[in-house]
């Protein structure tokens, strides 16, 4: 990997921090999100997160984002019992504790700075194995059996790679597995060309994402079709909030404005 790719990763490995203070801080408050492990990890590895990525509105936003992902995950593992689980990106992330493998193969995998964070929360067994690799080299894959079903999670992870780089993804994905069903959630062309300016992620050094305005565009040549967009906070997460945050975040955060900076997208490969 190159100095400037070296630089990416760390960057981006710095992400997760916002995320992981999200779910620390609902699961705290007893709204939202129950995630006992968020809030164990922040106590050890967060750090004074400043500007808008200290945001508990922008907290309650991250809560509400894994919890529809959880939602769709433990359907899908209901649905396809014997799918591989692919959670890309996965940072700090404790999915596997909130949900469960449940009998499935899970693997994790990220960057292997993040990976050997991980090692000091979570313990492989038998379903559950951690990846340490750049999801872009596709080799991580070989670790994978092939032509199984995957459930695949890429939850605030394909804004950092370029369209050239999600579709090669992709494809890999769709070459290695039988059938796919994926749920990723994509900036907007618009919301990448502010965030230099108005994203929280430019407190951790990422000013440089990457936006799908159409879910279409993420088909060619990966043999997946477009299923739906889900809703990132449905009325029964926001009705966890209270008073004036109920309303207030239903207006910034729930509106037709955010629809236009931030999707959440279901495809499938049969």
């Amino acid at each position: 990997m190159s100095g400037n790719n070296e630089m990416k990763s760390q960057n981006v490995s710095k992400t997760l921090y916002i995320p992981l203070y999200g779910k620390a801080l609902v699961s705290k408050k007893e709204i939202i999100l129950y995630d006992p492990k968020a809030e164990h990890i922040w106590s050890k590895e967060g750090f004074a997160l400043t500007g808008k990525a200290k945001s508990k509105w922008l907290a309650y936003y991250m809560g509400m984002r894994s919890a529809v992902f959880d939602r769709w995950l433990a359907d899908e593992m209901r649905n396809n019992p014997e799918s591989v689980i692919l959670h890309i990106g996965c940072g700090m992330d404790s999915r596997i504790d909130r949900v469960g493998a449940d009998g499935h193969l899970w693997f994790d995998v990220d960057f292997p700075d993040v990976i050997t964070g991980r090692r000091k929360y979570f313990t492989e067994d038998s379903y559950y194995r951690m990846i340490c690799s750049d999801a872009r080299n596709t080799e991580w894959l070989q670790q994978i059996p092939l032509g199984r079903n995957a459930l695949i999670i890429m939850e605030g992870f394909s804004m950092y790679l370029s369209k050239g780089e999600l579709l090669s993804l992709l494809r890999s994905l769709t070459d290695h597995f039988s059938s796919v069903n994926l749920l990723m959630d994509v900036y907007t062309v618009m919301s990448a060309k502010i965030s230099k300016y108005k994203n929280p992620i430019g407190e951790v050094g990422i000013t440089n994402v990457h936006g799908i305005d159409n879910p279409i565009e993420l088909i060619d040549g990966t043999c997946l079709s477009f299923v739906q967009e889900l809703n990132m906070t449905p009325d029964d997460l926001i009705g966890e909030l209270h008073g004036f945050e109920k309303t207030f975040f239903r207006l910034l955060f729930a509106g037709g404005f955010s629809k236009k900076l931030y999707r959440l997208y279901e495809f499938k490969m049969e």
